[in-house]
């Protein structure tokens, strides 16, 4: 089992404006003692694989595929999802990486219908991952992972239950994502585990994940009040997650993930080390 981290943990969430260069962020990650880092958006380490390739060389670090946000439901940007992944699926094939993590695009809903489609929507969005998964495996020998995320149409289990029965795609499971409606991770891990492909570790504040079930809090807004928490803090047990990874004999890799609030008491890196050190402690 190999333990990641991403830029997204530095609020790194799109190619550019960001307050961390790729360099800043290579140099971060493996000061924090992670040796596996997923890509981040594409762009933000640039499209140069021999640079990509070199820049991870010179840290110790090893790349564990990227991830793709997209708007599945919206059949106008297929064209789009399609230019994207030949640009993905060639980036990753130069840098012999295999896996590529799909997720829907939770800003293309409005704030009063968060994860809302028709029924025609979410036939397109079966479509366009249907596509997406083919295209990958075939051209490019990558495999397809979708993660279902909170704020979206694919987030809670019968909605995760539809999208495997109608599509051949594996699952990134995020554990935050799954326990933030108040869904078992540990129990679904052991309905679905046949098509866990790769897993990302967050875990869930309670409190804050009170004020959205209540509808005190939206979803959007629980970001910027810390509701993904620190691995060792949140209402998901971690360390039983990783007992069952490993007793199942997981062999793929773990991303953790700390999204950032505003007003976090430690640093992106600080929080990285804390969460592997966490996690070495787990596994012990």
């Amino acid at each position: 089992m190999k333990i990641a981290n991403a830029p997204c943990s530095w609020g790194v969430f799109y190619p550019t404006g960001n307050a961390i260069t790729a360099e800043g962020y290579l140099e971060a990650v493996a000061r924090a003692g992670y040796r596996v880092t997923e890509l981040g958006p594409l762009g933000f380490l640039g499209e140069d694989p021999a640079w990509i390739a070199s820049a991870l060389t010179a840290r110790g670090l090893e790349l564990a595929g990227a991830a793709h946000v997209h708007t599945l439901a919206d059949p106008a940007s297929a064209a789009t999802l399609t230019a994207t992944l030949h640009r993905l699926g060639g980036l990753l094939s130069a840098l012999d990486s295999h896996d590529l993590i799909l997720m829907d695009e939770s800003a293309f809903y409005p704030a009063t219908a968060q994860g809302v489609v028709s029924d025609a929507g979410w036939q397109t969005a079966m479509a366009m991952i249907r596509a997406a998964q083919a295209l990958m495996r075939e051209q490019y020998g990558i495999r397809l992972h979708l993660h279902p995320h909170v704020g979206t149409f694919i987030e809670r289990e019968a909605q995760i239950d539809r999208l495997l029965a109608e599509t051949e795609v594996t699952l990134c499971l995020d554990t935050g994502h799954h326990a933030f409606w108040d869904q078992d991770v540990l129990a679904y891990f052991d309905r679905v585990w046949d098509r866990i492909g790769i897993v990302h570790l967050k875990n869930v504040n309670p409190a804050v994940r009170a004020r959205v079930l209540s509808g005190e809090l939206g979803v959007n807004a629980s970001f910027d009040h810390g509701v993904m928490s620190p691995l060792s803090e949140g209402a998901v047990d971690i360390q039983a997650v990783m007992r069952k990874l490993m007793a199942k004999g997981y062999s793929g890799t773990v991303i953790v993930e700390q999204d950032p609030s505003k007003d976090a008491a430690l640093s992106p890196e600080a929080l990285a080390r804390a969460n592997l050190a966490y996690l070495h402690a787990a596994m012990a």
